[in-house]
């Protein structure tokens, strides 16, 4: 996917057409890594790629350009954001699932400081990605 296929503005059908390419990149990065999960450098443990990945960030990336941009270095961002703090989780349902929310960053070139949100699941501790954004500078 090029950058040039994504569209830039704000309108209904832009977000609808970045929402699909950030489900299509998902589902395309599922098959070619069966075990759905990547090693973070900085908490030294895996984070798993799961259902909740993708539809909270096709939600929330999908309303920027340059946030499906960020989603779309999935390989790096996973590996190499580093932790800058753990927060309470909201009290709404997609959120339930966690005992705690890790946030992170990722300084991605061309993009910017990408935040990513982790989720730690209430029962196996199993870390979640749970959001990918670009941060507005």
């Amino acid at each position: 996917m090029k950058s040039t296929d994504i569209p830039k503005g704000n309108t209904r059908e832009d977000i609808e057409i970045r929402r699909n390419i950030i489900s299509r990149f998902y589902h395309e990065w599922k098959v070619q890594n069966p075990t759905q999960r990547r090693f973070n450098l900085s908490l030294k443990e895996y984070i798993n790629i799961r259902f909740v990945s993708i539809t909270e960030t096709c939600t929330h990336a999908s309303r920027s350009y340059y946030s499906t941009l960020a989603v779309l270095q999935l390989d790096a961002i996973l590996t190499n954001a580093k932790r800058v703090s753990t927060v309470r989780t909201k009290k709404n349902n997609n959120q339930k699932l966690f005992e705690k929310i890790i946030v992170m960053q990722y300084d991605c070139v061309g993009i910017g400081i990408v935040k990513m949100t982790v989720g730690v699941r209430r029962r196996n501790h199993e870390k979640v990605q749970y959001c990918i954004t670009a941060m507005k500078i």
